[in-house]
């Protein structure tokens, strides 16, 4: 049975967690485990065991272009290609040993409900736009193409890559409109698409820009912002914010409530964080208490680096924008990436280990735990090596916790005489005994400096002074 929902407790420090929303339409690997989910897992279990009301939320991301291109390839719906893939993230977590409280996902009737009431009060309070805007439409698949539905010759002199995505050209690695493509296709019946007009929506940024910049100000140094969530941060309020368009001319996704607009869905990044609100909505009614309360709830959120502008400039500008006292982020803990070997995961050249394949090694889990925390890329990317983590599995979880552990059980096991036959002695005036004492001094000082590394979010800081917790141990025995 599910546990009890989790509601805010008045006096108490109430944690609210999430991890970037995995995207579903693929497997992840371990930069996706270790840049979200496993970072925020530590984090959580550390606030339960501190006695803090800690609630971890996390979910599938199902809405979109890829998940309908996906859908297309495979010859199904996107509801089935969510569907399968939800289990399939859903059993890796498990796996790994993830501790949240609502593993959801975005395509549920509660994101919907939420969604469009943000959406309402951000039309009423005058922060959205019209715009009319080009976009290629096919007259054979009666629609207009998402970006990815398109392929053609890269306009790039010099590349005339023939297979160029409407988005990026894989070739030269230039980022695309799909207007620019020569000799345009549709992806789905090979036909040649036009330039047609479409309206769309816009979330007006610069008008936002003063309550935003007030609170990327505050927040960044109360809650003590990475380094680099706080350089990309910057580097998007330096360029100049511009409106963003938040609908698309999709099927899949949340549908606009709107006279005008009742043909397109949201845009899956205005969508998703809102996915955080929603998946906590699934696990309480009472969700509200959660995410309309800053005076009494610290919002900590998770994530790999490409994912920053999303939660320190988007997200919060549409919360601001309506009006209402949300819970705005306070800490967000950003990873760099976790290369592989050589070079960069991929899961279409099949480089990397990828969530499924970590089972098969028969490893057990904590030693992916432990590998991944000690090399998580905090403020540069990090390397997986096979011969790193066997070194890193003999010579420190071996050697130094495993050896520790090992040591003291079988010495209480002993028989009577060379041990203590499995009965743990009291220890009386241990405080008189001056090694016993050193130890409990040293080990006090260890204990209040990883409370601050972990309060800073500075896991690989606080894992190793727990290491050496266990180091001082088998010293203290010896």
């Amino acid at each position: 049975a599910a546990a009890a929902a989790k509601i805010p407790i008045p006096g108490k420090r109430n944690v609210l967690i999430t991890s970037a929303l995995p995207y579903v339409n693929n497997v992840p690997h371990l930069g996706n485990i270790i840049g979200c989910v496993l970072s925020a897992d530590v984090f959580a279990r550390y606030c339960r065991n501190r006695g803090h009301n800690t609630l971890y939320i996390c979910g599938t991301d199902e809405y979109g272009t890829a998940t309908e291109t996906k859908a297309m390839e495979e010859g199904c719906s996107p509801k089935e290609i969510c569907d399968k893939y939800h289990a399939i993230h859903r059993d890796i977590y498990k796996w790994f040993d993830i501790s949240f409280d609502e593993f959801g996902r975005t395509s549920s009737p509660k994101q919907t409900e939420i969604c469009q009431s943000i959406f309402k009060k951000l039309l009423e309070n005058n922060w959205l736009s019209e715009n009319t805007m080009q976009q290629l439409y096919c007259d054979t698949c009666k629609k207009f193409l998402a970006d990815r539905l398109v392929e053609g010759s890269c306009p790039t002199p010099g590349c005339n890559y023939d297979s160029a995505r409407g988005d990026q050209c894989e070739k030269c690695g230039k980022l695309l409109n799909p207007t620019e493509l020569v000799q345009p296709k549709c992806k789905v019946c090979r036909n040649t698409p036009h330039v047609r007009d479409t309206n769309h929506l816009f979330l007006e940024l610069p008008l936002l820009k003063g309550k935003l910049e007030e609170y990327i100000s505050n927040m960044s140094v109360t809650g003590g912002w990475s380094q680099n969530a706080i350089q990309a941060t910057n580097a998007w309020l330096r360029e100049g914010l511009k409106q963003r368009c938040i609908t698309r001319d999709l099927k899949w996704g949340v549908p606009v409530p709107h006279e005008r607009f009742r043909e397109k869905v949201f845009y899956v990044w205005f969508d998703a964080p809102i996915g955080y609100v929603s998946i906590t909505a699934c696990h309480t009614p009472e969700w509200e208490k959660w995410w309309k309360d800053p005076e009494n709830v610290e919002l900590f959120q998770f994530m790999g680096k490409d994912n920053v502008p999303f939660h320190t400039v988007m997200f919060p500008s549409t919360l601001i924008g309506t009006g209402e006292k949300w819970t705005l982020m306070k800490t967000i803990s950003v990873t760099e990436y976790l290369n592989y070997e050589a070079g960069k995961f991929s899961k279409s050249k099949g480089i990397g280990v990828f969530g499924n394949d970590v089972k098969d090694t028969k490893l057990p889990v904590e030693v992916w735990r432990y590998y991944l925390l000690t090399n998580r890329p905090e403020v540069s990317d990090t390397l997986f090596t096979w011969a790193d983590l066997q070194a890193k599995l003999n010579s420190e979880l071996l050697s130094n916790l495993g050896n520790f552990v090992n040591r003291v059980l079988s010495f209480i096991a002993k028989e009577t005489g060379s041990g203590y036959g499995s009965i743990i002695p009291d220890a009386p005036e241990a405080h008189s005994h001056p090694l016993t004492k050193a130890l409990g001094d040293k080990i006090g000082d260890y204990v209040e400096q990883y409370i601050e590394a972990m309060e800073k979010v500075k896991l690989k800081q606080a894992l190793k002074i727990a290491m050496t917790v266990s180091g001082e141990g088998n010293a203290y025995l010896q």
